[in-house]
């Protein structure tokens, strides 16, 4: 089975920095095969045979690399789904739609209260919330506001690195 994982805040700023060669190394000593890592924010995709739990990747990441940090993971079919299409027409600039991604459908109902400001629009499907940041991401209160909600059950990307995860996940 094709798995996409992300990891939560690893690489930003000078906390939780983790090599993604040792993720891959690590990824393939924990039995995937076909591991490819994306940008330098925590993004692989890979293979197994058998099942991997977040918890166990997580785990292994914190005793062997010594970082600890959440792990959301998909299937190539769910990233596939969330990757699809995003029902924000007006978001025309990949760079300033930021997805969130939840480890579970539950968790997206903590996002609900999330309010957009003026120059933002905020929408959630059953397996994800696009947050539409017409002055940036940087600029969005919203944004802010959405990866509290999550909490540690959920991170974020912007729609490009969506949809390139999504072109490796399908290759």
């Amino acid at each position: 089975m094709r798995y996409v994982a992300l990891w939560r805040g690893i690489n930003v700023g000078k906390a939780k920095r983790l090599a993604m060669a040792d993720l891959k190394a690590l990824l393939t000593e924990l039995g995937a095969t076909n591991v490819a890592t994306l940008l330098n924010s925590g993004n692989a995709v890979f293979d197994v045979k058998k099942k991997l739990s977040a918890d166990k990747i997580r785990a292994a990441v914190a005793e062997k690399l010594g970082v600890d940090a959440v792990v959301i993971l998909k299937t190539a079919a769910e990233w596939a789904t969330i990757a699809a299409a995003h029902p924000i027409a007006e978001a025309d600039d990949p760079s300033r739609l930021l997805v969130a991604i939840p480890a579970d459908t539950t968790t997206l109902q903590a996002a609900a209260t999330v309010m957009a400001d003026s120059g933002e629009r905020f929408v959630i499907t059953a397996y994800a919330a696009y947050l539409w940041c017409g002055n940036g991401i940087l600029e969005s209160k919203a944004a802010v506001l959405l990866l509290k909600k999550l909490g540690e059950a959920g991170t974020t990307r912007n729609w490009a690195t969506v949809q390139k995860l999504d072109a490796l996940a399908q290759a």
